[in-house]
């Protein structure tokens, strides 16, 4: 829900290579860490929502950190580094009048983890277009993908000025590189812009090979419910055979949510002036369930994000009537 916003930049802007022997540079990259004290490398890859550590490093040229952004809240809550004094307030304070969203953020990442190992290990995907990708935190893309296929590909894409900044320091930093047999790019693009978000992907990625298109808390920010099937669709249509559509999103699962997502999205503007997301539509999960329609599910179908495939590593999370977001992959036959 904080990891994009749906509605500014319209172009694309690949981000450059960062550096020999390592493809295009890694955004956000966390090796395996070996023992001793928190660091970048131990930011929750594996353990999605853990507790937070205070900020690393200084912000990027040009970035005012004084007040907060929603993607850095969302990376806050995610237990990553990139996050300032503000974020961090606006994050605890969010976090106890809404618990909803940050039960959100960490069950979308946690089912993130579990699906990027089922796509990287027995599906065999090297390939990955993640929409919405946000800032860096534990468990990314490629970071659960590379440790699997060192040669796997990820292309992430965002439209938020204030992200493409901190991805362009990030990238910078060799830590924080592709594996030198794969390839990680971030591109700006609109998710609205499908020509776009495509031609983002194709800049490291051949389309003409099976993707695996990720959509995390994303769909939410196209208000119109037949508009974001038809994203959905012109995306999956572009891809080949046996690729794959993963997909997360809030749904409407009863009253209470609702109604504390209308309000958050009625604040948002005053907790984040110019930076505030675009209020978001919780489907139900029915409707959720009809962005996969012509391709083939993967037990358990979808179903609520601690309910798939767990295996124990990730947060508790409320399941059924409760749950705040539901999830599913599928693939293209």
């Amino acid at each position: 829900m904080f990891r994009r916003r749906a509605s500014e930049a319209k172009h694309v802007a690949t981000v450059p290579d960062g550096g020999p022997g390592a493809g295009p540079a890694g955004l956000g990259a966390r090796p395996d860490p070996g023992p001793g004290p928190a660091s970048p490398a131990s930011s929750g890859a594996e353990e999605p929502g853990r507790a937070a550590p205070e900020p690393w490093g200084p912000p990027p040229a040009g970035l005012d950190v004084s007040a907060p952004h929603p993607a850095r809240v969302w990376n806050y809550w995610l237990g990553g580094r990139d996050f300032f004094a503000a974020d961090k307030a606006a994050g605890e304070e969010i976090g106890r009048e809404f618990p909803h969203l940050a039960e959100m953020a960490r069950a979308e990442r946690a089912f993130l983890v579990r699906a990027v190992r089922f796509l990287a290990g027995p599906a065999k995907i090297r390939q990955y277009l993640d929409v919405g990708a946000g800032l860096p935190a534990g468990g990314n893309t490629h970071e659960i993908a590379q440790r699997i296929a060192p040669d796997s590909k990820i292309v992430y894409a965002d439209n938020d000025p204030a992200v493409l900044l901190h991805a362009k320091a990030l990238l910078g930093n060799p830590m924080l590189a592709s594996t030198p047999d794969g390839a990680v790019c971030y591109t700006e693009a609109d998710l609205r812009d499908v020509a776009a978000v495509l031609a983002g992907a194709g800049s490291a990625l051949s389309l003409s090979r099976p993707v695996a298109l990720i959509m995390l808390g994303v769909l939410g920010h196209v208000d119109d419910y037949g508009a974001a099937r038809s994203i959905a669709s012109q995306l999956m249509d572009a891809l080949p055979a046996g690729s794959y559509l993963v997909a997360a999103d809030g749904v409407a699962v009863n009253q209470g949510i609702v109604s504390a997502q209308r309000r958050y999205d009625a604040s948002a503007r005053p907790r984040y002036g110019g930076s505030a997301p675009a209020s978001y539509a919780l489907r139900r999960p029915d409707e959720l369930t009809s962005f996969f329609d012509g391709l083939d599910l993967i037990e358990p179908g979808v179903v609520p994000c601690p309910g798939w495939r767990p295996d124990g590593r990730g947060p508790e999370g409320a399941s059924g009537d409760a749950a705040a977001a539901y999830c599913g992959v599928a693939r293209k036959p």
